[in-house]
C-alpha cells in the first residue's frame, strides 16, 4: 500500500503543471484501491472559470472514472487545505477520506476558517488529514506569489 507521501508528491506534480501554466500552483488526485483515477490542478485563469480549482477538476475526473458521482472508499490529495466551494463539493460527493498539505488561513474551508467537511449537521462528514508534506506545498504556493508581486500582480 502506498503512503499519504507517495500520493501527495502526485498532487505536487499536479501543481507544478499549474504552476508551469501561470495558474496558482495548486494539485490533487483522486485515490481509489491504492491508484490515482483523477487529476487535477488549478485552471481558472486557463479556462476563465471560477469553479475550475483542482479538487473539481480531480473530483470530475474520477467521477467519470467511476461512472458515478459518489467516490466512496476514495482519498482525496490536495496540496492546500480547500476552499468552501470545493469541501462542499468534496462533501457531496461522498469522498471518504481528505488529505492536504498546507493550510489555508485566508480561505480554508476545512480546518482553518470553516469545518465544512466534519459540519456535524451535514449528511457525509470527512476528518480532514493534514500536514502532510507541509513545507514543500507552502513553498511552491510562496515562491508563486513572491514571483507575482515582483511582478505588480495579485
Amino acid at each position: 500500500m502506498k503512503s499519504d507521501d507517495y500520493f501527495m508528491h502526485a498532487a505536487l506534480a499536479e501543481a507544478r503543471l499549474a504552476l508551469d501554466e501561470e495558474e496558482v500552483p495548486i494539485g490533487a488526485v483522486v485515490v481509489h484501491e491504492d491508484r490515482i483515477i483523477g487529476r487535477g490542478h488549478n485552471q481558472r485563469e486557463t479556462l476563465n472559470d471560477p469553479t475550475a480549482h483542482a479538487e473539481m477538476i480531480a473530483i470530475t475526473a474520477a467521477a467519470a472514472q467511476l461512472q458515478s458521482w459518489r467516490l466512496e472508499g476514495c482519498t482525496l490529495y490536495v496540496t492546500l487545505e480547500p476552499c468552501a466551494m470545493c469541501a462542499g463539493a468534496i462533501v457531496q460527493a461522498r469522498v471518504d477520506r481528505l488529505v492536504f498539505g498546507a493550510t489555508d488561513p485566508k480561505a480554508g474551508a476545512c480546518v482553518s476558517l470553516y469545518q465544512i467537511t466534519s459540519d456535524s449537521r451535514l449528511n457525509h462528514r470527512i476528518v480532514p488529514t493534514s500536514g502532510v508534506l507541509r513545507e514543500e506545498c507552502a513553498e511552491l504556493l510562496q515562491q508563486f506569489f513572491v514571483k507575482q508581486r515582483a511582478m505588480g500582480k495579485k
